[in-house]
Protein backbone atom coordinates (compact mmCIF):
# COMPACT_ATOMS: atom_id res chain seq x y z
CA UNK A 1 0.00 0.00 0.00
CA UNK A 2 1.05 3.78 -0.95
CA UNK A 3 0.00 6.83 0.75
CA UNK A 4 -0.75 9.43 -2.15
CA UNK A 5 0.62 12.27 -1.60
CA UNK A 6 1.73 15.51 -4.26
CA UNK A 7 5.19 15.68 -3.10
CA UNK A 8 5.29 11.95 -2.92
CA UNK A 9 4.83 9.06 -0.65
CA UNK A 10 7.17 9.37 1.85
CA UNK A 11 5.32 12.83 2.17
CA UNK A 12 2.30 11.64 2.35
CA UNK A 13 1.55 10.96 6.51
CA UNK A 14 3.82 13.85 7.38
CA UNK A 15 0.56 15.61 9.14
CA UNK A 16 -0.55 12.03 10.51
CA UNK A 17 0.15 11.19 13.89
CA UNK A 18 0.86 7.01 14.35
CA UNK A 19 -1.46 5.01 12.45
CA UNK A 20 -4.48 3.48 14.07
CA UNK A 21 -3.38 0.36 14.88
CA UNK A 22 -0.41 1.45 16.50
CA UNK A 23 -1.10 2.27 20.11
CA UNK A 24 0.97 3.86 22.73
CA UNK A 25 2.80 1.03 25.28
CA UNK A 26 2.43 1.45 28.91
CA UNK A 27 6.00 -0.23 28.59
CA UNK A 28 8.34 0.50 25.63
CA UNK A 29 10.55 -2.22 27.27
CA UNK A 30 8.40 -5.16 26.76
CA UNK A 31 8.73 -7.75 24.23
CA UNK A 32 5.36 -8.18 22.49
CA UNK A 33 4.60 -11.75 21.75
CA UNK A 34 4.47 -13.44 18.52
CA UNK A 35 7.47 -10.95 17.12
CA UNK A 36 10.54 -12.51 18.75
CA UNK A 37 12.11 -16.02 17.97
CA UNK A 38 11.99 -18.45 20.99
CA UNK A 39 15.08 -17.14 22.94
CA UNK A 40 14.71 -13.62 23.13
CA UNK A 41 14.44 -12.25 26.46
CA UNK A 42 15.51 -9.75 28.33
CA UNK A 43 18.05 -10.19 31.24
CA UNK A 44 18.51 -8.78 34.19
CA UNK A 45 20.04 -5.59 33.34
CA UNK A 46 18.01 -5.02 30.62
CA UNK A 47 19.45 -6.16 27.85
CA UNK A 48 17.79 -7.82 25.06
CA UNK A 49 19.45 -11.66 24.96
CA UNK A 50 19.06 -14.19 22.16
CA UNK A 51 20.55 -17.46 22.08
CA UNK A 52 22.18 -17.15 25.30
CA UNK A 53 23.83 -13.77 24.28
CA UNK A 54 23.07 -10.37 24.99
CA UNK A 55 22.84 -7.60 21.68
CA UNK A 56 25.92 -5.70 23.54
CA UNK A 57 27.95 -9.72 23.34
CA UNK A 58 26.90 -10.17 19.51
CA UNK A 59 27.73 -6.34 18.54
CA UNK A 60 31.01 -6.87 20.15
CA UNK A 61 31.65 -10.01 18.31
CA UNK A 62 29.95 -9.87 15.08
CA UNK A 63 30.11 -5.93 14.39
CA UNK A 64 27.28 -3.68 13.60
CA UNK A 65 25.20 -4.00 11.99
CA UNK A 66 24.82 -7.79 11.96
CA UNK A 67 21.47 -9.77 10.99
CA UNK A 68 21.08 -12.46 14.49
CA UNK A 69 19.74 -16.18 13.38
CA UNK A 70 18.06 -17.84 16.64
CA UNK A 71 19.32 -21.78 15.43
CA UNK A 72 16.79 -23.07 17.96
CA UNK A 73 13.48 -21.33 16.99
CA UNK A 74 14.92 -21.54 13.06
CA UNK A 75 14.92 -25.65 13.29
CA UNK A 76 11.89 -25.47 15.96
CA UNK A 77 9.89 -23.60 12.87
CA UNK A 78 10.98 -26.28 10.55
CA UNK A 79 10.38 -28.96 12.34
CA UNK A 80 7.05 -27.90 13.72
CA UNK A 81 6.09 -27.64 9.50
CA UNK A 82 7.58 -30.98 8.76
CA UNK A 83 5.11 -32.56 11.38
CA UNK A 84 2.15 -30.33 11.23
CA UNK A 85 1.67 -31.19 7.17
CA UNK A 86 3.03 -35.05 7.76
CA UNK A 87 2.28 -36.59 4.49
CA UNK A 88 3.26 -33.46 2.74
CA UNK A 89 6.15 -32.64 0.64
CA UNK A 90 7.39 -29.63 2.66
CA UNK A 91 9.71 -27.39 0.56
CA UNK A 92 11.64 -24.73 2.27
CA UNK A 93 11.49 -21.83 0.46
CA UNK A 94 15.49 -20.95 -0.29
CA UNK A 95 14.82 -17.46 -1.64
CA UNK A 96 13.80 -16.07 1.87
CA UNK A 97 17.31 -16.96 3.16
CA UNK A 98 19.81 -19.47 2.19
CA UNK A 99 23.14 -20.40 2.85
CA UNK A 100 25.18 -23.75 3.00
CA UNK A 101 24.92 -23.74 6.83
CA UNK A 102 21.00 -23.14 6.64
CA UNK A 103 20.39 -25.56 3.98
CA UNK A 104 22.04 -28.07 6.17
CA UNK A 105 19.78 -27.27 8.70
CA UNK A 106 16.74 -27.94 6.69
CA UNK A 107 17.97 -30.90 5.82
CA UNK A 108 18.83 -32.53 9.13
CA UNK A 109 15.14 -31.48 10.10
CA UNK A 110 13.62 -33.30 7.39
CA UNK A 111 12.40 -30.45 4.91
CA UNK A 112 13.22 -30.46 0.75
CA UNK A 113 14.56 -27.32 -0.48
CA UNK A 114 13.44 -24.69 -2.90
CA UNK A 115 15.56 -22.91 -4.93
CA UNK A 116 14.94 -20.10 -7.33
CA UNK A 117 17.95 -19.32 -9.58
CA UNK A 118 21.83 -20.78 -10.25
CA UNK A 119 23.49 -19.07 -7.49
CA UNK A 120 20.90 -20.44 -5.12
CA UNK A 121 20.89 -24.23 -7.08
CA UNK A 122 24.84 -24.19 -6.15
CA UNK A 123 24.56 -23.14 -2.92
CA UNK A 124 22.40 -26.19 -1.99
CA UNK A 125 24.43 -28.27 -3.97
CA UNK A 126 27.92 -27.49 -2.27
CA UNK A 127 26.07 -27.45 0.95
CA UNK A 128 25.44 -31.49 0.24
CA UNK A 129 21.31 -31.45 -0.23
CA UNK A 130 20.23 -34.06 -1.50
CA UNK A 131 19.29 -33.19 -5.51
CA UNK A 132 16.20 -35.00 -5.36
CA UNK A 133 14.47 -33.32 -2.66
CA UNK A 134 15.33 -29.87 -4.40
CA UNK A 135 13.07 -28.21 -6.57
CA UNK A 136 14.08 -25.68 -9.10
CA UNK A 137 11.78 -22.43 -9.41
CA UNK A 138 12.07 -19.30 -12.24
CA UNK A 139 10.57 -17.95 -15.27
CA UNK A 140 13.62 -17.58 -17.18
CA UNK A 141 15.71 -20.47 -16.31
CA UNK A 142 18.60 -20.24 -18.27
CA UNK A 143 20.41 -23.47 -20.66
CA UNK A 144 22.96 -23.34 -17.89
CA UNK A 145 21.25 -23.80 -14.93
CA UNK A 146 18.92 -26.17 -16.22
CA UNK A 147 21.62 -28.28 -17.40
CA UNK A 148 22.91 -28.53 -13.39
CA UNK A 149 20.05 -28.89 -12.29
CA UNK A 150 19.31 -31.58 -14.43
CA UNK A 151 22.76 -32.98 -14.52
CA UNK A 152 22.52 -32.92 -10.72
CA UNK A 153 19.21 -34.54 -10.70
CA UNK A 154 17.22 -32.07 -9.28
CA UNK A 155 13.87 -33.38 -8.03
CA UNK A 156 11.54 -31.36 -9.89
CA UNK A 157 11.74 -28.16 -12.05
CA UNK A 158 8.67 -26.03 -11.64
CA UNK A 159 8.07 -25.02 -15.64
CA UNK A 160 6.40 -21.67 -16.62
CA UNK A 161 7.19 -20.94 -20.06
CA UNK A 162 7.14 -22.75 -23.84
CA UNK A 163 10.30 -21.45 -24.34
CA UNK A 164 11.62 -23.57 -21.32
CA UNK A 165 9.27 -27.17 -22.60
CA UNK A 166 11.63 -26.64 -25.31
CA UNK A 167 14.90 -26.10 -23.56
CA UNK A 168 14.60 -29.27 -21.36
CA UNK A 169 12.67 -31.18 -24.77
CA UNK A 170 16.48 -30.57 -26.21
CA UNK A 171 18.57 -30.61 -22.88
CA UNK A 172 17.00 -34.25 -21.96
CA UNK A 173 18.24 -35.37 -25.42
CA UNK A 174 21.66 -34.07 -25.34
CA UNK A 175 21.90 -35.56 -21.81
CA UNK A 176 19.83 -38.38 -22.59
CA UNK A 177 18.25 -38.07 -19.48
CA UNK A 178 14.45 -37.46 -18.10
CA UNK A 179 13.19 -34.23 -16.35
CA UNK A 180 10.50 -34.63 -13.62
CA UNK A 181 8.51 -31.32 -13.78
CA UNK A 182 5.95 -29.37 -12.45
CA UNK A 183 3.50 -26.97 -14.35
CA UNK A 184 3.09 -23.36 -12.53
CA UNK A 185 -0.34 -21.93 -13.53
CA UNK A 186 -1.58 -18.89 -13.08
CA UNK A 187 -5.28 -19.25 -11.14
CA UNK A 188 -6.41 -15.42 -11.52
CA UNK A 189 -6.58 -15.16 -7.34
CA UNK A 190 -6.06 -12.05 -6.40
CA UNK A 191 -4.45 -12.30 -3.20
CA UNK A 192 -4.53 -9.83 -0.18
CA UNK A 193 -1.77 -8.38 0.02
CA UNK A 194 0.90 -5.70 -2.03
CA UNK A 195 1.02 -5.85 -5.69
CA UNK A 196 4.15 -6.59 -6.36
CA UNK A 197 3.90 -9.95 -4.20
CA UNK A 198 0.65 -10.98 -5.70
CA UNK A 199 1.65 -13.42 -8.20
CA UNK A 200 -1.86 -15.24 -9.10
CA UNK A 201 -3.32 -12.52 -10.97
CA UNK A 202 -3.22 -12.28 -15.08
CA UNK A 203 -1.34 -9.61 -15.64
CA UNK A 204 2.17 -10.63 -14.71
CA UNK A 205 5.03 -12.55 -15.08
CA UNK A 206 4.72 -16.21 -13.57
CA UNK A 207 2.92 -19.20 -15.05
CA UNK A 208 0.55 -20.23 -17.65
CA UNK A 209 -3.28 -19.04 -17.46
CA UNK A 210 -5.77 -21.50 -16.96
CA UNK A 211 -8.69 -18.74 -17.82
CA UNK A 212 -6.56 -18.07 -21.15
CA UNK A 213 -6.04 -22.16 -21.97
CA UNK A 214 -2.45 -22.19 -22.08
CA UNK A 215 -2.08 -23.72 -18.92
CA UNK A 216 -3.65 -27.03 -20.26
CA UNK A 217 -1.95 -27.05 -23.67
CA UNK A 218 1.17 -26.88 -21.51
CA UNK A 219 0.42 -29.52 -19.58
CA UNK A 220 -0.28 -31.70 -22.41
CA UNK A 221 2.51 -30.87 -24.20
CA UNK A 222 4.83 -32.19 -20.95
CA UNK A 223 2.70 -35.11 -20.87
CA UNK A 224 3.65 -36.25 -24.35
CA UNK A 225 7.45 -35.47 -24.69
CA UNK A 226 9.29 -38.10 -24.70
CA UNK A 227 11.86 -37.05 -21.94
CA UNK A 228 9.95 -34.87 -19.27
CA UNK A 229 7.94 -37.23 -16.69
CA UNK A 230 5.30 -34.63 -15.97
CA UNK A 231 4.20 -34.88 -12.21
CA UNK A 232 1.77 -32.05 -11.22
CA UNK A 233 0.69 -28.36 -11.25
CA UNK A 234 2.00 -25.32 -9.32
CA UNK A 235 0.02 -22.77 -8.09
CA UNK A 236 1.10 -19.83 -6.28
CA UNK A 237 -0.68 -17.03 -5.31
CA UNK A 238 1.39 -14.35 -3.36
CA UNK A 239 3.03 -13.46 -0.12
CA UNK A 240 2.47 -12.32 3.55
CA UNK A 241 -1.10 -13.79 3.06
CA UNK A 242 -2.66 -14.58 6.79
CA UNK A 243 -5.75 -16.69 5.77
CA UNK A 244 -6.68 -19.53 3.57
CA UNK A 245 -9.66 -17.95 1.13
CA UNK A 246 -7.32 -17.33 -1.35
CA UNK A 247 -5.81 -20.73 -1.41
CA UNK A 248 -9.17 -22.22 -1.57
CA UNK A 249 -10.12 -20.54 -4.76
CA UNK A 250 -6.93 -21.64 -5.93
CA UNK A 251 -7.45 -25.31 -5.03
CA UNK A 252 -10.40 -24.98 -6.96
CA UNK A 253 -9.21 -24.18 -9.96
CA UNK A 254 -6.26 -26.51 -10.26
CA UNK A 255 -8.47 -29.13 -9.40
CA UNK A 256 -10.51 -28.20 -11.92
CA UNK A 257 -7.69 -28.43 -14.37
CA UNK A 258 -6.40 -31.61 -13.37
CA UNK A 259 -9.78 -32.81 -14.10
CA UNK A 260 -9.99 -31.52 -17.56
CA UNK A 261 -6.21 -33.04 -18.30
CA UNK A 262 -7.66 -36.06 -17.28
CA UNK A 263 -10.63 -35.77 -19.54
CA UNK A 264 -8.22 -34.93 -22.43
CA UNK A 265 -5.78 -37.69 -21.81
CA UNK A 266 -7.47 -40.55 -19.08
CA UNK A 267 -4.52 -39.70 -16.89
CA UNK A 268 -4.39 -38.52 -13.37
CA UNK A 269 -1.72 -35.98 -12.30
CA UNK A 270 -0.06 -37.45 -9.42
CA UNK A 271 0.77 -34.08 -7.18
CA UNK A 272 -0.60 -30.62 -6.95
CA UNK A 273 1.79 -27.97 -5.37
CA UNK A 274 -0.20 -24.96 -3.62
CA UNK A 275 2.96 -22.97 -2.44
CA UNK A 276 3.64 -20.70 0.10
CA UNK A 277 3.20 -16.93 1.03
CA UNK A 278 2.36 -17.33 4.28
CA UNK A 279 2.41 -14.67 6.48
CA UNK A 280 4.35 -13.29 10.24
CA UNK A 281 3.31 -11.20 12.36
CA UNK A 282 5.96 -7.78 12.01
CA UNK A 283 3.41 -5.77 13.90
CA UNK A 284 0.96 -5.95 16.68
CA UNK A 285 -1.50 -5.48 13.85
CA UNK A 286 -0.30 -8.38 12.31
CA UNK A 287 -2.61 -11.82 13.04
CA UNK A 288 -1.07 -15.01 11.03
CA UNK A 289 -2.71 -18.06 11.63
CA UNK A 290 -0.66 -21.09 13.32
CA UNK A 291 0.60 -23.67 11.10
CA UNK A 292 -1.36 -26.60 12.86
CA UNK A 293 -4.60 -24.69 11.79
CA UNK A 294 -3.14 -24.46 7.86
CA UNK A 295 -2.50 -27.10 7.95
CA UNK A 296 -5.82 -28.53 9.15
CA UNK A 297 -7.60 -26.26 6.98
CA UNK A 298 -5.72 -26.62 3.63
CA UNK A 299 -6.31 -30.17 3.93
CA UNK A 300 -10.11 -29.74 4.18
CA UNK A 301 -10.21 -27.64 1.00
CA UNK A 302 -8.06 -29.82 -1.22
CA UNK A 303 -10.35 -33.19 -0.10
CA UNK A 304 -13.90 -31.05 -0.27
CA UNK A 305 -12.74 -29.62 -4.07
CA UNK A 306 -11.48 -33.21 -4.90
CA UNK A 307 -14.81 -34.75 -3.42
CA UNK A 308 -16.42 -32.51 -6.02
CA UNK A 309 -14.34 -33.20 -9.26
CA UNK A 310 -14.09 -37.20 -8.55
CA UNK A 311 -10.88 -37.21 -7.89
CA UNK A 312 -8.36 -39.12 -5.46
CA UNK A 313 -6.23 -36.59 -2.61
CA UNK A 314 -3.22 -35.91 -5.08
CA UNK A 315 0.22 -35.67 -3.34
CA UNK A 316 -0.02 -32.49 -1.76
CA UNK A 317 3.35 -30.13 -1.39
CA UNK A 318 3.58 -26.48 0.28
CA UNK A 319 6.24 -23.85 0.33
CA UNK A 320 7.02 -21.93 4.06
CA UNK A 321 10.09 -19.62 3.68
CA UNK A 322 9.34 -16.36 5.65
CA UNK A 323 7.47 -18.45 8.34
CA UNK A 324 10.47 -20.36 9.14
CA UNK A 325 13.65 -17.80 8.86
CA UNK A 326 11.22 -14.44 9.21
CA UNK A 327 10.60 -14.84 12.52
CA UNK A 328 14.39 -16.57 13.82
CA UNK A 329 15.92 -13.33 12.73
CA UNK A 330 16.41 -10.43 14.41
CA UNK A 331 18.20 -7.34 12.72
CA UNK A 332 20.77 -5.61 15.26
CA UNK A 333 21.76 -1.61 14.84
CA UNK A 334 23.60 1.32 16.78
CA UNK A 335 22.04 4.77 17.19
CA UNK A 336 24.13 7.53 15.09
CA UNK A 337 22.10 10.71 15.52
CA UNK A 338 18.00 11.74 16.60
CA UNK A 339 16.30 14.71 15.83
CA UNK A 340 12.82 15.74 16.56
CA UNK A 341 10.58 16.83 13.31
CA UNK A 342 7.55 18.81 13.54
CA UNK A 343 4.70 17.16 12.00
CA UNK A 344 1.94 19.35 11.68
CA UNK A 345 -1.10 19.48 14.08
CA UNK A 346 0.70 19.88 17.65
CA UNK A 347 2.66 16.30 16.46
CA UNK A 348 6.23 15.78 16.94
CA UNK A 349 8.25 12.58 15.21
CA UNK A 350 11.40 11.59 16.53
CA UNK A 351 13.68 10.43 13.87
CA UNK A 352 16.05 7.77 15.36
CA UNK A 353 19.19 7.24 12.61
CA UNK A 354 21.52 3.92 12.32
CA UNK A 355 24.44 2.38 11.04
CA UNK A 356 22.24 0.11 8.50
CA UNK A 357 19.02 1.51 6.31
CA UNK A 358 17.35 0.21 2.92
CA UNK A 359 20.77 -1.09 1.60
CA UNK A 360 20.06 -4.32 4.21
CA UNK A 361 16.28 -4.18 4.44
CA UNK A 362 15.04 -2.46 1.20
CA UNK A 363 11.49 -4.26 1.89
CA UNK A 364 10.09 -0.67 3.57
CA UNK A 365 10.99 1.46 0.51
CA UNK A 366 9.79 -1.47 -1.90
CA UNK A 367 6.66 -2.64 -0.29
CA UNK A 368 6.08 0.08 2.53
CA UNK A 369 6.32 -2.66 4.54
CA UNK A 370 6.31 -2.39 8.09
CA UNK A 371 8.36 -3.65 10.70
CA UNK A 372 9.23 -2.85 15.33
CA UNK A 373 12.20 -2.01 16.74
CA UNK A 374 12.74 -2.09 20.44
CA UNK A 375 15.67 -0.35 22.51
CA UNK A 376 18.15 -3.65 22.77
CA UNK A 377 21.13 -2.57 25.21
CA UNK A 378 18.80 -1.75 28.37
CA UNK A 379 15.80 -0.96 29.57
CA UNK A 380 14.28 2.82 29.72
CA UNK A 381 11.79 4.46 32.29
CA UNK A 382 11.38 7.49 29.88
CA UNK A 383 8.36 8.19 28.37
CA UNK A 384 7.71 6.55 24.89
CA UNK A 385 7.91 8.97 21.96
CA UNK A 386 6.54 8.59 18.07
CA UNK A 387 9.94 7.31 16.25
CA UNK A 388 10.96 6.82 12.90
CA UNK A 389 14.14 4.35 12.34
CA UNK A 390 15.76 5.32 9.42
CA UNK A 391 19.13 4.77 7.79
CA UNK A 392 22.41 6.62 6.69
CA UNK A 393 21.79 6.24 2.95
CA UNK A 394 21.23 9.34 0.42
CA UNK A 395 17.70 8.61 0.09
CA UNK A 396 14.28 10.58 1.75
CA UNK A 397 12.91 7.07 1.67
CA UNK A 398 15.47 4.94 3.49
CA UNK A 399 13.53 3.90 6.33
CA UNK A 400 13.54 0.73 8.38
CA UNK A 401 10.91 0.73 11.00
CA UNK A 402 7.97 3.86 9.70
CA UNK A 403 6.41 3.94 13.28
CA UNK A 404 7.34 2.78 16.35
CA UNK A 405 7.19 4.24 20.31
CA UNK A 406 10.29 4.01 21.14
CA UNK A 407 11.61 5.59 24.89
CA UNK A 408 12.09 9.35 24.67
CA UNK A 409 15.78 8.70 25.88
CA UNK A 410 17.62 6.88 23.32
CA UNK A 411 20.66 8.63 22.27
CA UNK A 412 23.60 8.00 19.85
CA UNK A 413 25.95 4.59 20.66
CA UNK A 414 22.49 2.48 22.15
CA UNK A 415 21.85 -0.33 20.16
CA UNK A 416 18.24 -0.91 18.53
CA UNK A 417 16.77 -4.60 17.62
CA UNK A 418 13.76 -4.89 14.79
CA UNK A 419 12.62 -8.55 15.30
CA UNK A 420 11.33 -10.63 12.04
CA UNK A 421 14.32 -9.84 10.34
CA UNK A 422 15.38 -13.30 9.05
CA UNK A 423 13.25 -13.79 5.42
CA UNK A 424 14.37 -11.16 2.75
CA UNK A 425 16.07 -8.64 4.45
CA UNK A 426 20.12 -10.15 3.65
CA UNK A 427 18.38 -12.49 0.44
CA UNK A 428 17.47 -8.72 -0.63
CA UNK A 429 20.28 -6.76 0.17
CA UNK A 430 22.60 -4.65 -1.78
CA UNK A 431 25.63 -2.08 -1.74
CA UNK A 432 24.00 0.73 -2.45
CA UNK A 433 26.15 3.88 -0.91
CA UNK A 434 29.17 1.45 -1.63
CA UNK A 435 27.84 -0.29 2.06
CA UNK A 436 29.11 -3.10 2.43
CA UNK A 437 26.47 -6.00 3.52
CA UNK A 438 26.15 -7.07 6.85
CA UNK A 439 27.29 -10.27 8.22
CA UNK A 440 24.63 -13.18 9.27
CA UNK A 441 25.43 -14.81 12.37
CA UNK A 442 23.88 -17.99 14.41
CA UNK A 443 23.51 -18.00 18.15
CA UNK A 444 22.78 -20.85 20.49
CA UNK A 445 23.38 -21.60 24.06
CA UNK A 446 25.97 -18.97 24.58
CA UNK A 447 27.63 -19.03 21.39
CA UNK A 448 27.76 -17.19 17.59
CA UNK A 449 28.34 -19.61 14.59
CA UNK A 450 28.78 -16.87 11.73
CA UNK A 451 27.28 -18.02 8.87
CA UNK A 452 27.75 -15.67 5.98
CA UNK A 453 30.70 -13.15 6.60
CA UNK A 454 30.51 -9.47 6.86
CA UNK A 455 31.93 -7.68 3.76
CA UNK A 456 34.37 -5.51 3.78
CA UNK A 457 34.91 -2.10 1.53
CA UNK A 458 37.93 -4.78 0.18
CA UNK A 459 35.70 -6.74 -1.29
CA UNK A 460 33.68 -4.09 -2.89
CA UNK A 461 36.72 -2.55 -4.65
CA UNK A 462 38.39 -6.31 -5.34
CA UNK A 463 35.29 -5.63 -7.91
CA UNK A 464 36.52 -2.31 -9.36
CA UNK A 465 37.94 -3.29 -12.87
CA UNK A 466 39.48 0.08 -12.60
CA UNK A 467 41.85 -1.02 -9.76
CA UNK A 468 43.01 -4.11 -11.13
CA UNK A 469 46.24 -2.48 -12.99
Amino acid sequence: MSHMHVAGTIHADATSAAPVWLVKPTDANALVDGLWSQTAARVDDGQLRIGGLTAAEIVEQAGSPVYVVDELDFRGRALTWAKAFEGWGVYYAGKSFLCTTVARWIEQEGLNLDVSSLGELTVALRAGFPPERIGLHGNNKSVDLLRLALTAGVGRIIVDSAHEIGRLEQLTAELDTRAQVLIRVTTGVEAHTHEYIATAHEDQKFGFSIAGGQALVALVRCFHSPRIDLKGIHSHIGSQIFDTNGFEVAARRTLRLMSQFKEATGVTLDELDLGGGFGIAYTIDDTPATVHDLAASLTDIVDHECRGYGLERPKLSIEPGRTISGPAGTALYTVGTTKDVEIGGGNTRRYISVDGGMSDNIRPALYAAEYSAVLASRTSGATPVLSRVVGLHCEGGDILVRNVFLPGDIAPGDLLAVPASGAYSRSMASNYNHTPRPGVVAVRDGKITPLVRRETLDDLLGLDAGLQA
